[in-house]
């Protein structure tokens, strides 16, 4: 018995030796998580205050940089599509303006060159060119240098999500809300956008609805694909987007088709996914 008791005595020891240990190398990394913990939260205010700041002063592009560097960096963050939004909205303000980004360049209009000549050239629109360099009307001057932007732009329209993306070199530039075909009526494929008009006229089984009256469904803006009848266009009833209540087309908030209107060129290509 007291053979027994000398084996079991020193085991019961041990064992509890090394639950001493585990714990204490428990309670060891406690405190390496917290301090991770704390850095990455100290991380993320500093990139905030940054793009704020950035923001504040003016200094889109900086400003655009550290949006994305929080997404990339906090994806799991209750904020994170705040800061996309951000980085897409600075998109489109950069687009607009005189600053020549990545994808622009400065161009130093030649004799003989016209606004139109010059959007063929680079396959953008006259609209974007006039925009982004604060011009108002079509007259340009050989040798003044003007941005133009030279990146080609695409459409994804998701119908499950009710989303349009602008995409840029496959990267997300926008992404709008819109209304999509009821009971999944959206075509599926890839189209091109072969016309575009301001004010469209609705031509309705057989009736013709006049661009100024509230009946007409299409809104302020037509983008024709090259499958007949459908397109993307404005609306009347904004109440509805978001939802699957269209005839196939893909409806956009007024604002949201006009924005698109100046950015994207004919020939833009146009991809429906479910």
């Amino acid at each position: 018995m007291k053979n027994k008791l000398l084996i079991i005595v020193p085991v019961v020891m041990i064992a509890a030796l090394i639950l001493v240990i585990v714990g204490l190398k428990k309670k060891a990394r406690a405190p390496v998580f917290s301090e991770e913990k704390k850095e990455s939260q100290l991380s993320l205010s500093a990139l905030l205050s940054q793009a704020k700041d950035f923001e504040a002063t003016g200094n889109l592009l900086q400003a655009k940089s550290m949006y994305q560097k929080l997404v990339s960096e906090f994806p799991n963050s209750q904020e994170v599509v705040s800061w996309q939004k951000k980085s897409e909205d600075m998109n489109i303000k950069l687009l607009f303006s005189p600053t020549i980004t990545p994808n622009s360049l400065l161009y130093e209009i030649k004799p003989g060159d016209t606004l139109s000549k010059i959007a063929k050239e680079f396959k953008t629109t006259t609209d974007l060119i006039k925009k982004s360099n604060n011009m108002s009307g079509d007259v340009i001057l050989p040798g003044r240098k003007i941005k133009v932007w030279s990146a080609p732009f695409s459409i994804l329209a998701d119908k499950s999500q009710n989303t349009l993306m602008l995409k840029c070199d496959e990267q997300v530039f926008k992404t709008y809300i819109v209304s999509t075909g009821k009971n999944n009526s959206s075509p599926l494929g890839t189209f091109k956008i072969v016309n575009k008009i301001e004010n469209p006229t609705w031509f309705k089984a057989g009736t013709v609805v006049p661009p100024e009256s509230p009946e007409n469904i299409l809104g302020t803006r037509w983008m024709g694909f090259d499958l007949a009848g459908y397109g993307i266009h404005g609306t009347t009833e904004p109440q509805f987007l978001g939802q699957q209540v269209t005839q196939g087309c893909i409806r956009m908030a007024n604002p949201d088709v006009e924005e698109l209107y100046i950015i994207v060129p004919v020939g833009t290509e146009v991809t429906i996914v479910d």
